[in-house]
């Protein structure tokens, strides 16, 4: 696969707009060794845990810091087309601050609140925002699936106050209205494959999913060197970040999802 480079163009719709969507920066074989490992992978499925929204619905993640695995997920996160583009966005050495698989399934998965990623990291003692995300679709995401919704431009309102709404962290709702009103709302349809790079200030939610399609997402977090923070379990400080070659993805899943098969055979 050609080598994914940031162009200076989308550096500065990053800094304009607080996100760019890469279409085909995964290709098909790595994203359907990353959906059959991530539905069957039993050990992480242990590790789910469900966030409730205002009216009930479950949304479903796992999360996990471990950069050590030879692994897929760790094949996504230390990848260049990763690693290279966040460093460029986000003006420094960048290190994983973790990564998850956000799960939706059909019919029953619930909203996300408005919310910023830096509105509770925030309270981990980062001291800056200078933090950031790569949202990767597994499955098709679609408004009818509860596609991730961003506020154009919304990184540069700053923090914005957060409290409990249901059991999730969510941005103050008389805050986020006002931001509404004055900046565009966009549904992030996206393919499998298709990456969103966007800002920890990026105010952001989804819909419950009333389809039929599942909506699973593979998130990789970054924080930046220069941003001193606490070291909790999840969400450590700066550890050098080791980059590998992109063909890694395949190799590592190929190989793991081999293992996986021969487990499941042998039950």
């Amino acid at each position: 696969m050609k080598p994914f480079h940031a162009t200076q163009s989308q550096v500065e719709q990053f800094q304009n707009d607080g996100y760019i969507m890469v279409e085909d920066l995964f290709t098909p074989r790595e994203m359907e060794l990353l959906l059959n490992i991530g539905r069957a992978d039993q050990e992480k499925a242990k590790q789910v845990h469900a966030a409730k929204d205002t009216q009930g619905g479950e949304s479903k993640l796992w999360l996990d810091s471990d950069t050590q695995r030879q692994d897929i997920y760790n094949g996504f996160c230390h990848s260049h087309r990763v690693v290279d583009t966040m460093a460029k966005l986000l003006r420094d050495e960048v290190y994983l601050y973790h990564y998850k698989m956000m799960v939706k399934e059909p019919k029953r998965g619930g909203a996300w609140e408005w919310h910023q990623d830096y509105g509770y990291w925030y309270n981990n003692n980062c001291l800056y925002p200078d933090m950031a995300s790569c949202f990767i679709a597994v499955d098709r995401a679609y408004k009818g699936n509860g596609c991730l919704q961003v506020i154009k431009g919304s990184h540069k309102l700053g923090r914005v106050q957060h409290g409990k709404y249901g059991t999730q962290t969510g941005a103050d709702p008389k805050r986020v209205e006002l931001a509404l009103k004055h900046l565009e709302l966009v549904y992030c349809e996206m393919k499998p494959g298709t990456a969103l790079f966007f800002h920890s200030n990026v105010l952001h939610r989804s819909d419950a999913n009333t389809s039929d399609d599942p909506r699973w997402t593979f998130i990789c977090c970054y924080n930046t060197k220069h941003n001193t923070c606490d070291d909790l379990p999840g969400h450590p400080v700066y550890r050098h970040l080791d980059v590998w070659d992109d063909s890694r993805i395949v190799e590592l899943g190929e190989k793991q999802w081999a293992e996986m098969q021969k487990e499941m055979v042998a039950k």
